[in-house]
């Protein structure tokens, strides 16, 4: 790892450890699994008001997709005035084709400290603590069973299908009457690559995943009120 990167990992490491030895006294075992949860939920929280910014332009660009469409339609052979013709109907409705996308780009970097924190043995030149919290008696650093499996990622896996499962519908339901029914079919797919992912990433950051995945639902379910 490049040495630049060494300096937010450590001082990741030492805050969830810090929340870790403070959690004990009450929580036990869980510490650090209410810590992971914990740090994931500030984050969301902090990410709030990018939520809020990603939903009103997603609304947006539902307004604008049946004028995009017809640019398409009316322009396909001229590429560039097309191009033109795009950015001056995202520029009127104050969005782009990529609304929503914020609060996951910006959770990019921790879970990337979170997958880093929980499958290295040696972090800052001492032992890595935090690989030694359990979930159901699976180990927090351990990947994902090839031929077993406890019962901490069985319960996660049951867990983010659920979640996924309530995410397809909420995706679904934003869906036009025009959409075809191949992106229907991708869109309620989607939503359990969040089960792939846990496969291959530790346990800890498994559980970051469901506990961001299930604010998102929880969010859009409010939001869209």
């Amino acid at each position: 790892m490049p040495s630049f990167l060494e300096a937010p990992v450590s001082g990741a490491y030492h805050l969830l450890t810090s929340l870790v030895s403070a959690l004990q006294p009450l929580a036990g075992p869980w510490a650090a699994v209410i810590a992971i949860i914990a740090c994931t939920l500030l984050v969301r929280l902090c990410l709030l008001p990018l939520s809020v910014r990603a939903h009103r332009g997603l609304k947006a660009r539902a307004e604008m997709m049946p004028h995009f469409r017809k640019l398409s339609e009316k322009h396909r052979d001229n590429p560039e005035r097309l191009q033109r013709e795009l950015a001056k109907l995202q520029s009127e409705h104050g969005t782009s084709m990529f609304a929503g996308m914020l609060p996951t780009l910006a959770q990019l970097p921790f879970f990337w400290l979170m997958y880093t924190l929980f499958s290295r043995a040696l972090v800052g030149g001492e032992t890595n603590q935090l690989i030694s919290g359990t979930l159901l008696g699976a180990p927090l650093g351990l990947h994902w069973p090839v031929f077993a499996a406890t019962p901490g990622f069985l319960v996660l896996a049951v867990l983010l299908v659920v979640v996924a499962w309530f995410s397809a519908r909420l995706a679904l339901r934003q869906l036009d009457s025009s959409t075809s029914p191949l992106m229907r079919r991708i869109v309620g797919v989607m939503p359990f690559a969040t089960l792939v992912t846990a496969a291959f990433v530790p346990l800890a950051a498994g559980l970051y995943l469901l506990t961001t995945t299930a604010w998102t639902v929880a969010e859009r379910t409010v939001l869209q009120r």
